[in-house]
Formats: structure tokens, C-alpha cells, sequence
């Protein structure tokens, strides 16, 4: 019985974990070392097109070497999304979707590559660090006064006699290999934590998941992820994952620890054993702490993002209308299933749905645009144009445009020969020479220079074609002339 809780957490990982999936995929070796290249260096997250084009043009170089891939590079990623491998996320500073490895890819990925290059575990450098800590653990868990001045003051006398001998000329430098030992482990420590990023990321997503499942499942007006945050309390903050992140997030940012990491990596640069690291392994210790500050960075707005959205669902009362929709559809899920008890599904009912249909067509059908389809075939003849003629320009202005100078000269000349006028005894003395227009002009000179009366009159014109026109408009009375 003692083997069967294992041999079932195997399976369970064999059909969940993305890293189990990558490397028993038929293209497992294709997926590790494309992806591997492409997104498990410098550049953790690249946009869709630019990953496509990518790995399109290194499927065509595998292709000629005598590699079977014949799908494209849109194929793969969709696949590996499906499995888990790849995680598409959509980015707030580009349009495009975004694809970035997951944990478990990671994992597999190094796992991959301590198969290639295995690096020796049992090393002094190793021992002595695990001896360190578990030296520093027993010091600060010790609740014992007395023990606990002992262990302080015999590490003073430590640090004393080290002193004494460096100042007595007794430098003790480590031979190369011992310090190659210590910074390569120092980089395995480095290349584990982009996985355990990935991971934080991961856990704070399924966290507030869960939380906003909670606000939608649980009943009454108020419950305890309700309550807390109401109350203000941060639930991502006070998650394990979130203190666990934020101690490492403050140590990081702190100034002091900040200058001291990067004055250390400066000393490490210029001695003589480090050129004995490869070139990545020198790019990545140059660039662990801005690495580790960008990538903490993210993860810190991730974190800030979730909590601010969860806040802001709660506060905006999407959560109750969310529980209205999931009440719903629980209760249509059990009338459903009681029904099934008695009734076939493909027993005909008199109920009738109008569903939506929406045109599928095939890609086939699509017909690209060819610029080539509406070029000219005749050559190009030059014109010389014609002098202009200003008389054809001021016909073409008048009829664009209503000519309020002319309609203005018509009321002040029907005002000489009357002591006031109307529009229609206006439009009697001067014919509307533009036809509608005219008498729109003469309705808005009305408004703005002449007085209001009560009934209507009718109104009569010609049109610019010719044909006898009528309209009735609001009796105005011009009594003074329009000043120019």
C-alpha cells in the first residue's frame, strides 16, 4: 500500500506538469533548444510575430538539415501553449500578444542543460556553505541567552584572528579552482531563479483565481475574503508566496545591499579566474543584480495589478452580479441533471432555439489584392493647362457658397423704396439669383437683423434649374438697414 500514494503523484505529474510534457513530446530535443534559445536567455518574453518569425526561419534551417517538422512555427507555439509550455499573455506596452516560458519549462530546460555540461555536486565550496547556514540557522533559532552569546562571541574571536592574520601579512587567497567551484555555483543558484519567478507568478495567479472564485461562491452578503478586504486587508500580500516575494523584493531594492551586490560582481569581474567562464556564464553574472531587479520589478506590478483589480471588483459590485450569473447557471445545471433522469437527450421537445450562424469560409477563398490589376496600360499624356479664368472662379465660389453681400445690398434697397420689408417682398424686388440658397440666407439675415411677427407668409423662387419654387417661413420684418 506504501507505493501506491507515489505511483499515483507520478501519474498525476506525467499528465499535469508542463516540464514532464516537454520532454517526453515527440519534438521534445526541437522544443528545449528553440525555446531555449529564443526565450530562456536574456530575453525571458518576446511578441508573437517577432517569436514566429524566429522560429520560422530556424524550422527552415532544421528542415534542410533533414528534420521532419512539417508544421509552421504558429503550429508549434499553439501546441506547446496547449501543453502548457508556453504561457501567451497580453502586454500593456505592445498591441501584439506576448509568449514567454513557463515554470515548468524552465525546468525542464535547465534539466536539460545540467544533462550536457553536469556540474559536480560534491564539491568543498558546497559543503561549506551548507555547513554555514545550517551554523547561522542554529544561531538565530537559538531562544537560549546564554548559547546564543557564545556562539556571537565565538565568532568575534574568529573574526578577530582572521584580522591578526591579515594584518600580520597572512593572506589566504583561493586557488582558482576553488574559487571557479564557488562562482559556478553561485551562477546554478542565478539560473534557478528565473524558474522560481515564473513559479511566484504562477501561484499569485492561481491565488487570485481562487480568491475571486470565493467572492462569487460563497453565500450570504459578506464572508471572510469579503470582509478582509473591505477592511483593507491585502490577501496577495499576506499570502505565503507575497511575503515570501516582498522579503526578497525589500532586499533587493534596499540601497545599501544594492551597491555592496554590485561593487561585489565589479571586484569578481577583474580577477583572473573568471576567464576561465564561458561567455554566458560571464553575461549572466555582469548582469545578475539589474536581471534580478527587473524581473522582481514585473512580478511587483503583477502583484499590485492583481490586488488593485481584486479591490476594485469587490468595490464595484461586479462580484454580486457574477454570483447572480453562477447562482444561475447551478441551478439550470441541476434542473438539467434532474431531467436527464427521465428524459433522453435526444428525445424531441417542443421548445425551438434561434441560434446565431455566424459564414465560415476557407482561407482558399480569400483573393489577395493585386496592385498590378489596376495599373494602366496606356501611357501617361501631360496636359498644359489652360490661363485661368476669374469668372469661372467667382461662379464656382457663388455656387458653393451663399452670397451674403448680394442678399444684404437686397434688403437695404428694398428698405429705400419701403418703410419695412418682409423676405417674400424682398424675394418680389430681387429674385433669389441662387436659388434655395437665396432664401436660406435671407432666414438667417432675418434672425439676426430683423424682428419677429406672428403668422407665416409663403414664399416663392426659382430654383437653379429653373422650376418655380414655394415655401412657408415665419413672418420677419427688416425695419434697418444691415451695415456692411
Amino acid at each position: 500500500m506504501t507505493i501506491i500514494r507515489p505511483v499515483l503523484a507520478a501519474q498525476r505529474l506525467l499528465a499535469d506538469e508542463p516540464a514532464w510534457r516537454m520532454l517526453r513530446g515527440s519534438n521534445s530535443a526541437i522544443a528545449v533548444a528553440l525555446l531555449g534559445e529564443h526565450l530562456g536567455r536574456d530575453e525571458r518574453r518576446l511578441v508573437a510575430p517577432v517569436l514566429f518569425e524566429r522560429l520560422a526561419e530556424d524550422l527552415e534551417e532544421l528542415r534542410g538539415q533533414g528534420f521532419d517538422l512539417p508544421q509552421t512555427a504558429q503550429a508549434y507555439c499553439a501546441a506547446w501553449r496547449n501543453d502548457g509550455i508556453l504561457i501567451r499573455r497580453t502586454a500593456e506596452d505592445a498591441r501584439e500578444e506576448t509568449f514567454e516560458l513557463s515554470q515548468g519549462a524552465l525546468t525542464a530546460i535547465r534539466f536539460v542543460g545540467q544533462l550536457a555540461e553536469p556540474s559536480a555536486s560534491v564539491t568543498e565550496s558546497r559543503l561549506a556553505t551548507i555547513l554555514d547556514r545550517l551554523r547561522v540557522l542554529a544561531r538565530d533559532t537559538d531562544p537560549d541567552k546564554t548559547s546564543r552569546l557564545a556562539a556571537l562571541y565565538e565568532e568575534r574571536a574568529r573574526l578577530d584572528a582572521h584580522i591578526e592574520r591579515v594584518d600580520a601579512g597572512e593572506v589566504d587567497v583561493l586557488l582558482p579552482e576553488q574559487a571557479l567551484e564557488r562562482i559556478r555555483d553561485i551562477l546554478a543558484l542565478v539560473d534557478e531563479v528565473p524558474a522560481d519567478f515564473a513559479r511566484v507568478r504562477a501561484e499569485l495567479e492561481k491565488l487570485n483565481r481562487g480568491l475571486r472564485e470565493q467572492l462569487i461562491e460563497q453565500e450570504g452578503s459578506r464572508g471572510t475574503v469579503l470582509d478582509d478586504i473591505f477592511r483593507g486587508v491585502d490577501l496577495l500580500q499576506q499570502s505565503e508566496a507575497g511575503r515570501s516575494f516582498a522579503g526578497f523584493y525589500s532586499l533587493l531594492l534596499d540601497p545599501e545591499r544594492g551597491l555592496e551586490f554590485q561593487d561585489s560582481i565589479d571586484q569578481l569581474m577583474e580577477r583572473d579566474f573568471v576567464e576561465r567562464l564561458s561567455p554566458a556564464q560571464s553575461r549572466t553574472l555582469r548582469r545578475t543584480l539589474p536581471t534580478l531587479q527587473d524581473r522582481s520589478s514585473e512580478i511587483h506590478g503583477v502583484m499590485t495589478a492583481f490586488s488593485r483589480s481584486l479591490r476594485r471588483f469587490v468595490q464595484s459590485q461586479e462580484f454580486a452580479h457574477d454570483r447572480i450569473i453562477n447562482k444561475t447557471l447551478r441551478a439550470a445545471l441541476k434542473h438539467a441533471m434532474e431531467t436527464a433522469q427521465t428524459v433522453k437527450p435526444y428525445a424531441k421537445t417542443s421548445l425551438t432555439l434561434e441560434l446565431t450562424s455566424v459564414p465560415l469560409n476557407s482561407v482558399s477563398a480569400l483573393k489577395p489584392h493585386n496592385p498590378a490589376d489596376f495599373e494602366s496600360a496606356q501611357d501617361i499624356v501631360r496636359h498644359e493647362s489652360e490661363p485661368v479664368d476669374i469668372e469661372a472662379l467667382r461662379a464656382l465660389a457663388r455656387a458653393s457658397e451663399i452670397d451674403m453681400a448680394e442678399l444684404s445690398s437686397n434688403v437695404n434697397a428694398a428698405l429705400d423704396q419701403l418703410q419695412g420689408a418682409t423676405i417674400a417682398a424682398v424675394l418680389q424686388l430681387f429674385p433669389a439669383s441662387q436659388g434655395v440658397a437665396s432664401v436660406v440666407g435671407l432666414l438667417v439675415l432675418a434672425e439676426q437683423h430683423g424682428g419677429k411677427l406672428e403668422g407665416h407668409e409663403e414664399l416663392h423662387w426659382t430654383s437653379s434649374q429653373g422650376s418655380p419654387m414655394h415655401g412657408t417661413v415665419g413672418r420677419y420684418l427688416f425695419t434697418d438697414r444691415i451695415e456692411p
